[in-house]
């Protein structure tokens, strides 16, 4: 992998990951633009003690261009992107329109591909390895900003999941905080070691999947399952089986698993609900440990975490979404429409070819 790094013409910082080592980037941003203005600040909610981020100046973000107008795409003549190069194999930019900015975290975009009509399901194992790899790159520097606590990289993939562009990205979060979904896993860990003596709760959670029945997918090195308490109506959990912090921690051979078992999860979840319909929207969601203090999780350090990722769809049947309604969004309660057991089937039974 080769990293180059460069500027924006409004002073975002730009890297380009490639597969060849004497690939030269020295494309120029053209575009006349002005130093990016945000607003971003994160309030604290006294009492659920959780943390909102408010971003006024994200009305104004590029909604649903056309395809040629796509700032995802690479530059070429004087049609001019978010990338001054004609092509590209893995980019990663600050985005210009972020929940969190400066003292209150950042905000990446992570292109997959230069393909606008490719999906991370399309790429080839190569490619899905750049990727890891870029992530991993990622989450190591972002770890070092004195604002950053916790990093996050993440897929949002679909028009039904809020997606405003078209072109197969993700996205990175660095918070500067510990979120309260991590928080409450970090809970149940400490409080499970006290009361067991010591053993770890993720080690448990994954014995106990490997001798069950929703064990969708497993490797060498990952296993991929559909939790006992699956909140959404297919949900996969895919864990290292050897139990890592964060994606820092991934040994060379789990690196090179990783896109097998990735790529033919992803390529299942587009077969749930058979020929002909539309691409199952996801999100894909890595949680990693976070890189502050930990004092407030008694007894519990971070290599007491486990790096996975989650994979879920909202859609619950063809034509038909899940909606978070009074239960999940008024009481965070959720409701599933599927047996867990039962989607796990569903998952084991569209093995992509």
């Amino acid at each position: 992998m080769k990293k180059t790094s460069t500027r924006l013409a409004d002073g975002r910082e730009l890297i380009y990951y490639d597969l060849r080592d004497d690939t030269v980037r020295d494309a120029v941003d053209r575009r006349p633009l002005e130093r990016t203005v945000t607003t971003s600040e994160v309030r604290r909610d006294p009492l659920l003690g959780d943390s909102v981020a408010v971003a006024s100046h994200r009305q104004g973000r590029t909604y649903h261009p056309p395809a040629d107008e796509c700032p995802l795409c690479p530059s070429q003549g004087e049609r001019l992107s978010e990338i001054p190069d004609s092509s590209y194999d893995v980019v990663v930019f600050e985005n210009r329109f972020p929940s969190l900015a400066g003292d209150s975290g950042r905000c990446e975009v992570v292109c997959f591909t230069s393909d606008h009509n490719a999906s991370f399901a399309d790429l080839t194992e190569e490619q899905a390895r750049l990727v890891l790899d870029a992530w991993t790159d990622r989450t190591s520097e972002l770890s070092h900003l004195p604002s950053v606590e916790q990093v996050f990289c993440f897929e949002n993939r679909g028009a039904e999941i809020g997606v405003t562009l078209g072109h197969p990205h993700g996205q990175i979060y660095a918070y500067p905080f510990t979120t309260p979904r991590t928080a409450l896993m970090l809970r149940s860990l400490a409080a499970h070691k006290e009361a067991t003596g010591g053993e770890n709760l993720f080690d448990a959670v994954v014995d106990s999947e490997l001798a069950g029945e929703r064990v969708v997918l497993e490797g060498e090195h990952w296993v991929a399952f559909v939790p006992y308490a699956a909140h959404w109506p297919y949900e996969v959990h895919l864990y290292p089986k050897r139990r890592v912090p964060d994606l820092l921690g991934l040994d060379e051979e789990a690196r090179t698993e990783f896109p097998q078992v990735y790529l033919e999860l992803l390529r299942r979840f587009d077969r749930i609900f058979g020929e002909g319909e539309p691409p199952t929207p996801y999100i894909a969601a890595w949680h990693q440990a976070p890189f502050g203090q930990l004092e407030e999780f008694e007894g519990v350090s971070r290599d007491d975490f486990a790096l996975h990722l989650e994979l879920f769809t909202i859609r619950r049947t063809s034509g038909k979404l899940k909606f978070l309604a009074g239960s999940e969004s008024g009481m965070n309660v959720f409701i599933n429409d599927i047996r867990p057991e039962a989607a796990a089937q569903r998952l084991r039974e569209v093995a992509s070819s």
